[in-house]
């Protein structure tokens, strides 16, 4: 497809700014890498909304951009050779975002590997250990009176809380000489670290007190203004935008 007009998923939610990259996510762990990792590299992007409630993700014009019909996608008009580019499934997603730009993945081949080594670890671990701890413990798994799927996710989210403790010792940033550099290895983690203990009330039961060094990398990574701005993702009723050119929403839309 030539055009962003082609795809489907544009008449669904019409961009307002064609000429930007068109992100279609929502405020889940998995949603938020991508607008954080926008956010970071001051890409000017047009956020879409999905309403997960409403199964907006799987309507057609979405699953025509996504066959997972899972968020996040994007919708690039500049793809590579200057020709539209869909591409779902959040690690591919940062992985692209940091090759367009040349930033927040270090082009030097061991740290590079290095970096797709935590991303892979994110989506092969953190999250789906995360994801079914929050289900059993907070959403509707926590009705069923058997308690072991529960108890087994809570040893294997502490398994994962501990790796990502011990790589952290006497560093800032998970990849990278020295102390480490921020980079897309980061923003993968960041958001299902935040989740376990805000959105699925798990920090006391996994004993998160336990990983200081996580605690420490997490009040790092929040704190930047980035971050901030890419844990909210508008809504289709938002009404203000930043100035032309500028990736991202106000807070708070």
């Amino acid at each position: 497809m030539s055009r962003l007009s082609d795809y489907p998923v544009t008449r669904r939610w019409p961009p307002k700014h064609p000429d930007r990259l068109q992100l279609y996510s929502s405020p889940t762990p998995n949603g938020v890498k991508i607008s954080i990792a926008l956010e970071e590299l001051g890409l000017p992007y047009e956020a879409h909304r999905l309403e997960l409630s409403r199964n907006e993700s799987r309507e057609a014009e979405f699953v025509a951009l996504n066959p997972n019909a899972r968020i996040p996608a994007i919708l690039d008009p500049d793809g590579p050779g200057g020709v539209p580019l869909a591409l779902w499934e959040s690690g591919a997603i940062l992985v692209y975002l940091a090759e367009k730009t040349g930033r927040l993945m270090s082009p030097d081949t061991a740290t590079r590997h290095q970096t797709l080594q935590w991303i892979l670890f994110q989506v092969s671990a953190v999250g789906p250990n995360f994801g079914q701890l929050g289900y059993f413990h907070k959403h509707a798994g926590r009705a069923i009176e058997d308690k072991r799927p529960r108890d087994r996710f809570v040893a294997e989210a502490r398994r994962v809380l501990g790796v990502l403790n011990a790589a952290l010792e006497g560093r800032d940033w998970l990849v990278g000489a020295d102390a480490g550099e921020y980079s897309i290895a980061d923003i993968a983690t960041l958001g299902w670290v935040r989740a376990l203990v805000t959105s699925y009330d798990a920090g006391d039961l996994v004993g998160m007190d336990d990983f200081t060094n996580l605690n420490a990398w997490l009040e790092r990574g929040l704190a930047r203004p980035a971050v901030q701005r890419g844990l909210v993702i508008p809504g289709a009723t938002a009404t203000a935008e930043r100035p032309a050119g500028y990736g991202g929403w106000p807070r708070g839309h």
